[in-house]
């Protein structure tokens, strides 16, 4: 290979010695155009000097013989002893002549001529044949360019640059553009454009072959893109809005919506091949775009809306590969997830009515709420999985928000999930679950709560269900307790929590204090009440607020009552211990005739039970005055022990109902087959009372957010301190317009704030 490359380099030496020769003959006489004499100034002597330079590196090369590659690199490669010779010679030649650049251009013209006879050969052509001729026209111009700019290259890089003349490549590209690239570039372009339909239609072309010859409309330009676009992009891109208008009209009438989309995912994926193997990179975007507006903006609503096939069907067939191909589709057009989102969002919610509807005609609200997780948790993986983008999470929460706050009539979503979240953590909760799957609820229950508006509604109802929990020792597993919090503590922050957590540890510290009290009585027998003794001790701040009662207990619980008295007066003498009755329990053994039955009643039960210890009859007066108790809570505990499944005590008249007249005796016969049973108190609605706790830490809430707001601002209208106060308050709920009406006029009366004499809807704060 190298002896091959040895010979071809004498040739050209040879070649140039002739061109030299041919260069400098008969111009003694040339003038250049500055009106300077004199010839190229080559005298006999100096070119016999080049001749036999020439002539002898010729002599020493065109031995025969093979070299090694590094030989062979260092003297016909790149800065070789080749172009050291050539340069040495041509810088000689080239520093004695006028005007070699003129010259240069004068023996181009019998080279004109030889590309003028290329235009016969390639109009005999057509389609393949000539595009092939074409490139091979072109391949053979490039080479004599290259090799021409080389023979020349002192004149290229000291004479033209100083001249600020055209580099002779570029003279050489012009040549061929001028007589042959304008001649056939309609004809080359149409053959090539038909190429590209016929590749679209399933033929086999030469791809090769396009490359090369669009690659002859790039390199035409010499370094700008202006001869690929005008002369064949333009073209291509309407033949391509062409093609794919006739298709797509064909595939609408004739395809579903999933195999349209199909067929618009695998065109995109075989128009980008195309870029990348022979359309130049800069046609990727406006093809592709093209292709987009045929197949998917034209006919988007049909696809879109199609009854059987379109989005709305494919969600409720559960087509998750056909609505990842949507999405991926249309994500690519501008504005082209909109219509996409809005019907994913009517369809959940149209889901969501369907519920709510059945809500209504169902008693059990629990399975109405694990269907609403289930909905959200559906519809929530395909957002992720599907629809990975800001417009579905956004129509997600805006639908949920809709339909969880406005559920079933008398019940709001916020009550409605803490009470859920209670039955899946309490005992005899009503489903068994494994941990995991506890663990996976109370996920699916948080993410749930981001929807609901009334989030401080939520915290107090849970607050107060897990207040029972704690103390009736009805909670399932303290450590899914503790989970719950935290996940809680992530989505709303600490504030959302704080009370919950340190219930936790406050309960955690009220049984060590019962180990202290129990290791009291030990050490001080005489002490022991006589009865077994449980007291809870637990700190106000962070427990719900509980009615408290002037209960006068019997003379037993008394004595209970003074001993743990004393104990915590050995602990510390500053804090106050406030007695709620209503929570306690109490076990009491009953000796009833037919046998003895232990039971479990309430600590305002047990104290009516045992007045009937010193008395066999007692009216409703009688109890009344004893215990001390409201009547609301004493027709509470004597319907619960006359009127309800067990009956401990007997009532005259012997009615369903407990009225201010009636008699009431301790009934000796009852009987049960159970040796225990637990007798409950009628429940009492605590809604309206959390109801009633939450508007008023709302009403603290919405001052302290007025105060903070204008401690910082100073003046403030009407308008800018309610739109802020709504802001701040609305991650926790929704505030009502008037109601913030309301505090800022409660705040003028109590000289926080004032208003501007000149202009009654302007703000002050007043330090």
């Amino acid at each position: 290979m190298a002896v091959c490359w040895i010979i071809m380099s004498v040739i050209s030496i040879s070649l140039s010695c002739r061109l030299l020769r041919e260069f400098i003959k008969d111009d003694d006489e040339y003038e250049d155009d500055n009106g300077i004499g004199g010839g190229l100034g080559v005298d006999a002597e100096g070119y016999s000097e080049i001749e036999e330079y020439f002539g002898r590196e010729g002599r020493i090369a065109i031995q025969p013989r093979r070299v090694h590659d590094d030989v062979y690199v260092s003297f016909f490669g790149r800065n070789s002893v080749y172009d050291s010779l050539i340069y040495s010679a041509l810088s000689e030649l080239s520093s004695t002549m006028k005007m070699p650049y003129d010259r240069m251009s004068m023996h181009f013209t019998p080279f004109f001529d030889v590309l003028s006879e290329v235009l016969p050969s390639l109009r005999d052509k057509h389609d393949e044949f000539m595009l092939r001729e074409l490139v091979n026209r072109w391949v053979n111009h490039k080479a004599m360019v290259r090799w021409l700019s080389r023979f020349f290259q002192y004149l290229n890089q000291y004479f033209i640059s100083r001249r600020s003349l055209p580099a002779l490549a570029e003279v050489g590209l012009t040549c061929f553009r001028n007589l042959v690239y304008q001649e056939l570039k309609v004809k080359v372009r149409d053959a090539v454009i038909a190429l590209i339909d016929q590749e679209r239609e399933g033929g086999q072309i030469d791809r090769a072959l396009l490359k090369n010859v669009l690659d002859i409309f790039v390199e035409i330009g010499m370094g700008q893109m202006g001869y690929y676009k005008d002369d064949f992009e333009e073209s291509m891109l309407g033949d391509t809005a062409s093609f794919y208008s006739i298709k797509a009209s064909n595939w609408i009438m004739e395809y579903s919506s999933p195999v349209y989309m199909l067929k618009a995912e695998e065109c995109l994926r075989k128009e980008k091949d195309r870029v990348s193997h022979y359309l130049h990179p800069s046609s990727e975007t406006k093809l592709l775009d093209k292709v987009q507006h045929e197949l998917l903006v034209t006919y988007g609503n049909q696809l879109l809306e199609n009854e059987h096939s379109g989005c709305r069907a494919l969600l409720r067939d559960d087509k998750v590969d056909d609505l990842s191909r949507m999405y991926r589709l249309f994500h690519k057009v501008p504005k082209g997830l909109d219509p996409v989102a809005n019907m994913f969002k009517q369809h959940v919610a149209d889901e969501g009515r369907v519920l709510v509807q059945q809500a209504e005609d169902a008693a059990n609200k629990r399975v109405f709420m694990r269907k609403v997780i289930e909905l959200h948790d559906k519809y929530m993986a395909y957002v992720k999985d599907c629809f990975n983008h800001t417009l579905f999470y956004k129509a997600m929460k805006e639908t949920f928000e809709v339909f969880c706050n406005n559920m079933v009539p008398g019940s709001s979503g916020a009550d409605l999930l803490a009470s859920y979240c209670d039955n899946i953590l309490k005992k005899s909760g009503g489903e068994k679950l494994s941990d995991e799957d506890i663990e996976e609820i109370l996920d699916k229950i948080v993410k749930l709560l981001e929807c609901i508006s009334d989030k401080d509604l939520f915290a107090e109802v849970y607050r107060k269900k897990l207040s029972r929990r704690l103390l009736f020792d009805k909670s399932a597993n303290d450590d899914h307790e503790r989970l719950i919090l935290t996940k809680l503590k992530q989505q709303c922050g600490g504030h959302f929590t704080s009370k919950m957590e340190k219930m936790v540890t406050d309960l955690t510290l009220a049984k060590e204090n019962q180990n202290q009290f129990q290791e009291y009585l030990n050490n001080n027998p005489v002490a022991r009440p006589g009865i077994d003794l449980t007291v809870t001790v637990l700190t106000t701040g962070f427990w719900p607020s509980y009615k408290s009662s002037d209960l006068s207990p019997p003379a037993e619980m008394v004595k209970c009552v003074e001993v743990f008295k004393e104990f915590y007066q050995t602990k510390t003498k500053h804090r106050k211990l406030t007695w709620i009755y209503s929570l306690g329990m109490c076990n009491v053994i009953g000796k009833f005739e037919p046998k003895t039955i232990e039971l479990i009643v309430g600590t305002y039960q047990a104290a009516a039970l045992l007045l009937f210890n010193a008395s066999d009859r007692l009216n409703y007066s009688e109890i009344k005055t004893q215990l001390n108790l409201a009547d609301d809570d004493l027709v509470r505990l004597l319907q619960s022990l006359s009127c309800a499944k067990y009956k401990i005590l007997s009532k005259e008249p012997n009615t369903r109902t407990v009225s201010h007249n009636d008699i009431f005796e301790f009934n000796a016969k009852f009987t049960d087959r159970m040796r225990r049973i637990k007798v409950l108190l009628p429940p009492v609605d605590e809604r309206k009372k959390v109801v009633e706790d939450v508007d008023k830490d709302r009403r603290y809430a919405i001052d302290a957010s007025i105060v903070r707001i204008m401690k910082s601002r100073k003046v403030l209208s009407h308008q800018q301190l309610v739109q802020e106060c709504v802001e701040q308050m609305s991650h926790m709920f929704k505030p009502d317009v008037k109601a913030i009406k309301k505090r800022i006029e409660d705040l003028i009366m109590r000289e926080y704030l004032d208003r501007e004499r000149n202009n009654p809807k302007l703000y002050k704060y007043l330090a």
